[in-house]
């Protein structure tokens, strides 16, 4: 093949990776240790003569061919002080697998008329799920981007407004959490690679529901990791310009922590976020583990901090703050620090919410704590309380997880009572603690199959099992009322949208409270959860409420339409009698069943 010279320099087109215009693509890719570039493929019977790059300042090379379209691959043939190197594109947006070639993009896409507008982040419910495992329709292969698409019916008929999306970037084999990213801006081909992913987000948006990608920012790899060693320079065995080379690269997933003070590395990481939420239009981002991005352990110890992790995220979530407020930052910390959410002009690294481990672990013990008397309600009524800065939206709730139901832990049904999670004790207590989920200050988030009474574990490589959702379709109707009135969907929970809690009924002999919640209070907003965590029944509970008139039981767990094992213990509305009552100026007495939650409101003014 003849030699092809590029375009000169004033063609280039801006940006890394490859980038496709209408007379060809531009190449451009940071390798500072290298002596020579060029882009080789079968296009070029791997010939690094034909298509060389030029150095540019900064260890930057770049070319640009007008007779490489969209859809050649290709990968860089480097020349470095450690011989001849063959490297995927670390800006990738598509390879033919996690260990083949890097394809050049084809950003063509018709968007339509998508024009979704995000919803309002305390009105939001999210519902984690894993693509691979979601809706599998051949046991042999996993799910895709597109079979996603087949359930988004049923989970709009069911309320939820957003899906987050386990790490959807490719990974080595075609079966994996995505927690292991080998390429942090190419989609996994198996689950369809980014034209099915584009279409995903496009009819999540049709449906009403927003897309928030889950993505690993503090570690790559360890596997089919072409930007280990990228461009032959290392010290001390490490991975090179991509990462730390001494003590700052060590995590629980190797010894390949990004490189946060290198400006290329944190521009690379910036990109890849702004990439999501502008070119994919994803309404959001998960971002994994931010305690391994400021600290070494992800830990407290000072001496173990990573400042630059620190600054390269508020830096993140500035630029999106800047440009796109709209769109939800949402950070896995789990230590409880209300910095991860506080606004970067006060301190803070600008994350819009965060998971609240306290929560979890906290509700969690008290579902599957197996005596009664063993449950600790000041605990629990100090969680339900909990907020982040003052704002009661700074958290994501939930029971469970991608993390809570595996590793050594299962579904919630599962701890309670292991082989028998679809009895009546698991279920009972697994939807007294959905209803809280539900009702408590925070944005909810449900694991995919939750409400379908999914037991056992999860694994990449168990589907989730569709059967269930028939089986167990009252519990599929208890978690759409649940979620009717989280979103005050017919008017009369406004109170579930508030910033206001009130745990103000705490009874640890009978393991009973009640909060209040409130968005302006009055009729139709001030919304009152009563909540049973023993094995007993009350035919007149008596708690405090705060106004006159009827109040109306909203939503009884207990309800036999729910799950024909419930008792449909009776549960009526009642006129609130005056008397001072849990420092209330009115109460009233309710019938309470076992494990059960009662809603209560008013008719709206």
């Amino acid at each position: 093949m003849s030699t092809i010279s590029s375009l000169p320099t004033s063609t280039l087109q801006a940006g890394m990776g490859a980038i496709p215009h209408d007379h060809g693509t531009t190449f451009r890719v940071w390798a500072p240790a290298a002596t020579a570039v060029s882009v080789v493929g079968p296009l070029n019977d791997w010939d690094a003569t034909t298509h060389p790059l030029q150095h540019e300042a900064d260890g930057y090379w770049a070319a640009d061919f007008p007779d490489l379209p969209a859809g050649t691959e290709y990968k860089f043939e480097l020349t470095t002080p450690t011989g001849q190197l063959r490297k995927n594109d670390p800006y990738a947006r598509q390879v033919t697998h996690s260990a083949g070639n890097s394809i050049v993009p084809d950003h063509g896409f018709d968007w339509e008329d998508d024009q979704f507008e995000m919803p309002a982040w305390n009105s939001l419910v999210i519902y984690e799920l894993h693509v691979g495992t979601f809706n599998v329709k051949n046991p042999d292969q996993p799910g895709t981007f597109l079979d996603v698409i087949e359930k988004l019916d049923y989970l709009r008929e069911l309320g939820i407004n957003a899906i987050e999306i386990m790490p959807p970037t490719e990974f080595p084999g075609g079966r994996s959490w995505g927690y292991n990213p080998s390429h942090p801006f190419a989609l996994e081909t198996e689950y369809g690679g980014p034209q099915a992913f584009k279409e995903l987000v496009k009819q999540a948006h049709r449906h009403g529901i927003a897309v928030i990608l889950d993505v690993v920012y503090n570690h790559f790899g360890p596997g089919d990791l072409d930007l280990w060693q990228f461009d032959g320079w290392q010290e001390n065995d490490g991975g090179g310009i991509y990462f730390y080379n001494d003590w700052r690269a060590e995590t629980p997933w190797g010894h390949n922590r990004p490189d946060y003070g290198r400006d290329a590395v944190r521009a690379y990481i910036r990109d890849n976020a702004l990439m999501w939420l502008e070119d994919y239009r994803v309404d959001g981002l998960r971002c994994d583990s931010i305690s391994h991005i400021r600290n070494v352990d992800g830990a407290s110890d000072p001496s173990r901090d990573l400042p630059d992790g620190w600054s390269l995220m508020k830096w993140i979530n500035e630029e999106v703050q800047r440009h796109m407020p709209w769109k939800i930052m949402i950070a896995e910390d789990l230590q409880g620090n209300e910095y991860i959410t506080r606004r970067p002009e006060d301190g803070g690294q600008g994350f819009s919410s965060q998971w609240d481990a306290a929560f979890v672990n906290i509700i969690r013990d008290a579902l599957v704590t197996p005596n009664d008397a063993d449950r600790d309600m000041p605990h629990v009524a100090e969680t339900l309380t909990g907020v982040y800065n003052g704002d009661a939206f700074q958290r994501i709730i939930y029971t469970e997880s991608h993390d809570e139901v595996a590793n050594g832990k299962s579904r919630v049904t599962e701890e309670i009572m292991p082989g028998d999670a679809h009895t009546w004790f698991p279920k009972k207590r697994a939807t007294l603690g959905a209803a809280l989920v539900f009702t408590a200050p925070g944005i909810p988030m449900m694991f995919q199959g939750q409400e379908m009474l999914a037991d056992g574990y999860f694994s990449d490589d168990q589907p989730l099992q569709w059967e269930h959702a028939e089986q167990h379709a009252g519990l599929v109707h208890l978690y759409r009322d649940l979620i009717k009135l989280r979103r005050n969907l017919a008017g009369h929970t406004r109170g579930l949208l508030g910033q206001h809690t009130e745990v103000h009924h705490l009874n640890n002999d009978d393991k009973t409270l009640a909060f209040i919640r409130r968005d302006q209070s009055g009729p139709g907003d001030t919304t009152v959860v009563l909540c049973n965590f023993a094995d007993r029944s009350h035919d007149n509970y008596t708690i405090g409420l705060p106004r006159g008139g009827t109040w109306r039981v909203r939503f009884n767990s207990d309800w036999a339409g729910y799950d024909e094992e419930f008792g449909n213990f009776e549960s009526l509305d009642t006129l609130a009698e005056p008397g001072i009552y849990d420092d209330q100026p009115f109460h009233a007495s309710f019938g309470l069943g076992p494990y059960s939650v009662l809603i209560i409101s008013q008719e709206p003014a």
